[in-house]
């Protein structure tokens, strides 16, 4: 559609041109006119302004003028419609977001794709934010785009169809989180994502328990419901309140908050790949205890014996005070995961 209203508007300036080259070219050659009267008379003849001729016209030029009349209204009706309707089709503000929004996909890697900009994937997104971890947003409400684009990538459009995803570069994306309301259109999102990214870690939002094991069954890794979360919590706070205050304040965000860290021993220098938790000895040198470990394949081990191997495929949980997790990152020259 744009390379069509792109030819009309060549086409039209192109008409434009040859009329008034013509107007020229008759005014100098029939009428006797110097070059820059000619022009004049050009372009008051097309315009129809009214105004009168530098010198008497000959029956010749007066022909000439009543024919350059007629064919430059014709002329400027179809290019004044031309041009009004690829301004008015084609805003010039919405090529540079498009061409930005392009410019910034391009050069994305193992990002993020967030699908839905409610309440949850506005959470979603304010936190890989914090973390500062690439993402794109899947949205397609155009007046939510407009309240929220700056920092934020949209990708305006229906996070089902395999056009809008291969926008967000799936191919590329290392995690989709799925927050759309309908639970009906993630579980298809799902199935399109998996089909379009067989490696793609997928987090889907759910409204319904019966729509959980569809998730997973379609390519889910994880399937969250926010309303069942914020229930067990608010019951949690009247079964053991003073366990549920602790761990409210443990942080795993922000620079003099943070007191839990998710350690990749990939990230770690290779001289400490294959020692044991104990000849780690980050109790002695920083102050934080590993309480939770992950092997490359299985699940973690709360609380590990200090005798486990870390090997580079594994992770592990650290907890520790803002400053002991700090001197943590320090001291192991720890880069940044997530």
């Amino acid at each position: 559609m744009f390379r069509l209203f792109r030819s009309k508007f060549v086409a039209a300036l192109s008409l434009l041109s040859m009329v008034l080259a013509t107007g020229v070219l008759g005014f100098h050659f029939i009428s006797g006119y110097s070059w820059v009267d000619a022009f004049y008379m050009t372009i008051i003849t097309v315009t129809t302004v009214g105004y009168g001729e530098v010198l008497p016209l000959d029956h010749q030029s007066k022909l000439f003028a009543i024919s350059l009349i007629v064919i430059s209204v014709f002329v400027f009706a179809y290019s004044i419609s031309v041009i009004t309707e690829y301004i008015i089709s084609r805003n010039p503000v919405e090529r540079l977001k498009l061409k930005k929004v392009k410019k910034q996909l391009e050069d994305m890697q193992d990002h993020v794709i967030i699908c839905g900009y409610g309440r949850n994937g506005k959470q979603a997104a304010d936190r890989l934010m914090r973390h500062k971890k690439p993402f794109v947003v899947v949205e397609r409400n155009k007046e939510l785009i407009e309240r929220y684009e700056g920092d934020i990538i949209f990708i305006e459009g229906d996070a089902n169809e395999d056009d809008t995803l291969e926008k967000a570069k799936i191919s590329k994306a290392s995690s989709i989180i799925i927050a759309m309301p309908s639970d009906s259109a993630n579980l298809f999102t799902v199935l399109t994502a998996r089909q379009m990214n067989e490696k793609i870690h997928i987090i889907s939002r759910a409204s319904q328990e019966s729509t959980v094991k569809k998730l997973k069954f379609a390519g889910a890794n994880h399937v969250i419901m926010p309303d069942k979360i914020g229930g067990d919590h608010m019951a949690s706070l009247l079964v053991a309140p003073d366990l549920v205050e602790f761990i409210d304040n443990l942080s795993v965000e922000g620079e003099n908050t943070i007191n839990l860290e998710e350690v990749s021993m990939a990230n770690l220098p290779s001289q400490y790949w294959g020692k044991t938790i104990i000849e780690l000895d980050l109790r002695r040198q920083t102050g934080c205890n590993v309480i939770g470990f992950k092997p490359e394949k299985g699940d973690y081990v709360i609380n590990p014996e200090a005798t486990t191997v870390l090997s580079e495929s594994c992770k592990i949980i650290v907890l520790g005070r803002p400053e002991q997790i700090k001197k943590l990152n320090t001291l192991f020259d720890i880069k940044e995961a997530f």
